[in-house]
């Protein structure tokens, strides 16, 4: 796996070295992750650590990593405005308030969280994510995923609440249904 980093925030130290891992995708979810993967670190006095994966389309030999090529830059430099527009939506300009280390790195989603995490004094922080019956029998969710191979604590954060309404909202607009707003304060 590739790993690139970003500029990092830093305000306050660490103490112990002990961190709070946090899996970024960009979505909603993610970002609820991330902003309670924060006050976890203000909490710990530790150190948060932002972790977004990223592959290459289309799974081809430079997605799995198994050739000697370089992975395509624009793919790279995407994840990496991927993860700085997130933590500038969850934070904005001001950062979380904790000292910060913002990472890409070239992987599925699964492994690249699992392995982001050290020890057991770490924590790892993900989103629970939607997933039905159908395609979490094909595809496991990232949450389970770390919940089983991770060496430390997992902490799966449910989606917010607007977040379920919001889906709601794009199901009934992609079906071109009526949406009366009494369904939505249910």
């Amino acid at each position: 796996m590739e790993a690139g980093r970003l500029a990092a925030t830093r305000e306050g130290p660490a103490v112990g070295g002990r961190r709070v891992v946090a899996g970024v995708s960009g979505g909603p979810g993610s970002l609820t992750a991330l902003h309670r993967a924060a006050d976890e670190a203000r909490l710990r006095g530790a150190e948060l650590w932002a972790v977004l994966a990223w592959q290459t389309p289309g799974g081809g030999p430079a997605a799995r990593g198994s050739c000697a090529c370089a992975p395509y830059p624009e793919y790279r430099d995407a994840a990496a405005a991927r993860l700085r527009d997130a933590v500038v939506t969850a934070f904005g300009r001001g950062g979380p308030g904790v000292r910060m280390t913002a990472q890409i790195v070239r992987g599925t989603p699964r492994a690249v969280l699992v392995d982001a995490v050290r020890d057991a004094d770490d924590l790892l922080v993900v989103g629970a994510g939607r997933r039905g019956r159908p395609l979490g029998a094909l595809w496991p969710s990232v949450a389970r995923h770390c919940l089983a191979k991770a060496p430390c604590p997992v902490l799966v954060v449910p989606p917010n609440p607007l977040e379920a309404q919001l889906h709601t909202v794009r199901r009934r607009n992609a079906w071109h249904l009526p949406l009366d707003a009494r369904e939505l304060a249910g």
